[in-house]
């Protein structure tokens, strides 16, 4: 294939999954506003006006950087893992690999339609967090920077979970019993230093915790753990996702007959 028709080929990937989930954008992108919408008022408005402040902010300033990342992780993750096993299920996959088109145009289609996915919700949820709270944005492009980062790392996360699913029930199990426990003890609601020491150490291990301090400090300047660090453990998990990805989809593992 030329230069050209390989991007043609990622464009038709990428236009057709960005048009799938804005279709259907009350079943994709308004229940995470509503839901975040929610903890807003619950956890931040109502308890977070009881509780003390966390590194020089209120409990609810505090919260709304993590929650937005939990918006793009879930979306990322739940876009590629669903859409990809479905291409598998209607046999459109094996048509594509099939084609002259490269494996990684095929990766890169679908990964980018996960971070797009991530990102739109992102910013929904950042315009539901406005009439709770005025946040800062002490660091832009960090932000910018890391939402991208967490939608890839998700999306190609995603795409080995629709790799491997051999049915829709299996798209559920690991958001259900991984990704959630993750998300909500990577530092979401809580600083570090509140852990005692023990569950500080644990807590290094869960990669989530990376992100969201990245994320937070990009919004109030308070983090964690450094922002370098964090962008720098982000970028070595999506190498390694991208060659598991590669690996899997030139092997034809669980895509061709």
């Amino acid at each position: 294939m030329s230069a050209q028709e390989k991007l043609n080929a990622y464009r038709t990937i990428l236009f057709r999954e960005v048009r799938r989930f804005m279709r259907i954008w009350i079943q994709t992108i308004l229940p995470s506003v509503i839901t975040t919408a929610l903890y807003f008022l619950i956890f931040g408005q109502l308890l977070g006006e009881q509780l003390p402040d966390i590194d020089g902010y209120r409990f609810m300033d505090y919260i709304v950087p993590g929650l937005i990342l939990m918006a793009v992780i879930t979306n990322a993750y739940t876009n590629v893992s669903s859409s990809f096993f479905a291409a598998k299920f209607q046999r459109n996959v094996e048509e594509m690999l099939v084609s002259p088109m490269p494996e990684w145009v095929l990766l890169a289609g679908f990964i980018s339609g996960g971070i797009v996915r991530g990102m739109v919700v992102g910013g929904a949820v950042f315009l539901s967090s406005l009439p709770f709270t005025v946040l800062p944005l002490n660091h832009p492009w960090l932000m910018v920077i890391v939402l991208f980062l967490t939608a890839c790392l998700f999306a190609l996360a995603g795409m080995i979970n629709g790799i491997f699913a051999r049915n829709f029930d299996d798209i559920t199990i690991i958001p259900t019993f991984v990704l959630t426990p993750l998300t909500y003890l990577g530092g979401i609601f809580y600083s570090l230093h509140m852990l005692p020491p023990f569950w500080q150490a644990v807590s290094y291990a869960n990669p989530i915790l990376y992100m969201i301090n990245a994320f937070r400090h990009g919004v109030l300047a308070v983090s964690d753990i450094p922002p370098a660090i964090a962008i720098a453990m982000t970028s070595l998990m999506i190498a390694l996702l991208i060659g598991i990805n590669m690996y899997l989809l030139k092997q034809g593992v669980r895509t061709k007959a």
